[in-house]
């Protein structure tokens, strides 16, 4: 409570709730506000769908959940949380961030502080979130308010990295601003902190953390793709490599979610726009974008050539990664598509995603009770997959023997059996 500052968080979801949640579990008065009346409801009965918190948090006295952009007025410290996807075209949509921007800014009085945690492209937050704040506040930055880039961290699922015990970057517009959002930061997080000399720095510190992750998967796609054609399983070469001390422990695998998949195109857009084209990353996210298509394909020529029976195909697992709840940029969803579109019937299975999100998400209908198939697919290894293993899979084929394809290599092949194919990445 040091900092004496007043905080609102804009936006609820996976983000913005456990930073709001952490504040409040301190003590320090805090407003949480979404566009979405429904989420303000569902926070308000104690429910978090993402799953992130736990309803005794939700109901701490500290934190007042709210929709109405009028209650912003009372804080000075605004963080701001939404999501910044990419669209059609995979270039940067800031609609949600300059939307929650012009809310903070109807709400903003002199002396006033605005902290974006969301994914952007350096210079975005002074070149375009100040002018929008600017116009909607009729304040001028650097003046009457100033802003600051303190780049989100949190891993949906990992009850280990929660926010308060991973290490913060935060920047300022000014010395001043810095030290500020420094001590509000301070206040919570336990990891410690690093202040960065900009905020274009703290910008695209947070990109490349992620493209990082992403060209190293990549790299690990592509080696799938050649042991493949050499007849060598994957998993056997990163387990002898890894045996070095200083080999990264990098896997194949789909790559989705709100992070990984999507964070390299703001930077390759920026870096494009002043005039740069940026071949590695850019072939990175070629090659991951295509892992879905990569499995669906290799399923259909695997069936073909056995003679399919039902021509049905079950899909086990559509959140981005395992045991989560969220769907969103899901790969798997791109396995469904293509196997769909050569007619084979695809019953899909998740024991965590939503099943309205998914049908509205993906057109896709989780099932429970699934018909036997010629192939199981297992896309996303929840631990309840991993832990009920090859009885589930067997149980599932049909007559018990088939094509099973272990994308993320979560069975024992050992234990594989003799019936059945196995393929993995």
């Amino acid at each position: 409570m040091s900092h004496g500052r007043k905080l609102a968080v804009i936006g609820l979801g996976y983000v913005g709730l456990p930073v709001a949640v952490a504040f409040g579990r301190q003590g320090t008065p805090v407003i949480g506000f979404d566009i979405d009346p429904a989420r303000v409801a569902e926070l308000k009965s104690g429910r978090d769908r993402t799953r992130e918190v736990e309803p005794h948090d939700l109901a701490h006295p500290s934190l007042r959940f709210t929709s109405d952009p009028a209650a912003l007025k009372t804080a000075d410290f605004f963080m701001v949380t939404v999501p910044t996807p990419i669209d059609q075209a995979r270039r940067p949509d800031l609609t949600a961030l300059l939307r929650a921007s012009q809310t903070v800014g109807q709400a903003l009085k002199k002396g006033d502080i605005v902290v974006y945690e969301s994914t952007v492209y350096p210079g975005a937050t002074e070149e375009d979130c100040v002018p929008t704040l600017q116009q909607a506040s009729g304040l001028v930055g650097g003046r009457d308010f100033t802003v600051g880039y303190s780049p989100e961290r949190i891993n949906p699922g990992d009850k280990a990295h929660r926010f308060e015990t991973i290490k913060k970057i935060v920047a300022g517009q000014d010395a001043r601003t810095l030290e500020i959002v420094a001590a509000v930061y301070g206040s919570v997080v336990t990891a410690g902190l690093h202040r960065a000399p900009s905020i274009k720095v703290a910008e695209a510190a947070k990109v490349i953390e992620n493209a990082q992750r992403d060209l190293n998967i990549a790299f690990m796609n592509e080696l799938s793709a050649i042991f493949h054609e050499l007849g060598i399983d994957t998993k056997d070469v990163l387990a002898a490599a890894g045996t070095k001390w200083n080999f990264l422990n990098f896997t194949p695998g789909l790559v989705g979610g709100h992070c990984i998949g999507v964070d390299p195109y703001y930077l390759t857009y920026r870096a494009q726009k002043a005039g740069y084209h940026p071949d590695v990353i850019l072939a990175g996210r070629r090659i991951n974008d295509s892992i879905g298509l990569r499995v669906a394909r290799e399923c259909l020529r695997r069936l073909m050539k056995a003679g399919t029976r039902t021509g049905r195909v079950t899909v086990l697992g559509l959140t981005f990664k395992e045991n989560v709840v969220d769907i969103r940029n899901s790969q798997v969803a791109d396995i469904v598509r293509e196997l769909q579109s050569f007619g084979v019937d695809v019953q899909v299975q998740d024991p965590h995603a939503d099943p309205a999100a998914a049908l509205e998400e993906y057109g896709v209908t989780l099932q429970q009770d699934l018909a036997p198939a010629d192939a199981v697919i297992l896309a996303v290894a929840h631990d309840s997959y991993r832990t009920a293993g090859w009885p589930l899979i067997t149980r599932l084929l049909q007559d018990s023997r088939g094509l099973v394809m272990d994308v993320k290599g979560a069975l024992e092949t050992r234990e594989k059996p003799a019936d059945i194919e196995l393929w993995r990445l």
